[in-house]
């Protein structure tokens, strides 16, 4: 069965930093385009990065360029999303996804994990 398992998130100052854990199983997550997705209350799930599994090029969003850094940790088939200087508008629920085809950022993707939140708040 293939599935993803997300973890990390949490209640963070603004300011503070986070890493979201996204593992994979039943399948070589290095074969695979892989992706953050965020969901805030009241609006549209949108696409936060991605990284093709071709040749590693990555997608930031506008609004987290220079503060999120997503990776791969192959030997482990897990996905990373480091988030630093966090905002309150960072304030989400946050997806992982993987797709062995699609590498543009939006969410129309093939696997997804269950989502992890994270909240911002002094």
């Amino acid at each position: 069965q293939l599935q993803l398992v997300e973890s990390g998130g949490g209640l963070v100052q603004p300011g503070g930093s986070l890493r979201l854990s996204c593992a994979a199983s039943g399948f070589t997550l290095d074969y695979y385009n892989i992706g953050w997705f965020r969901q805030a209350p009241g609006k549209a799930l949108e696409g936060v990065s991605c990284m093709s599994s071709s040749d590693g090029s990555t997608y930031y969003a506008d609004s987290v360029k220079g503060r999120f850094a997503i990776s791969r940790d192959n030997d482990k088939n897990t996905m990373y999303l480091q988030i630093n200087s966090l905002k309150p508008g960072n304030a989400a629920v946050y997806y992982c996804a993987g797709d062995l085809l699609r590498t543009m950022c939006v969410p129309n993707w093939g696997y997804w994990g269950q989502g992890t939140q994270v909240a911002v708040s002094s």
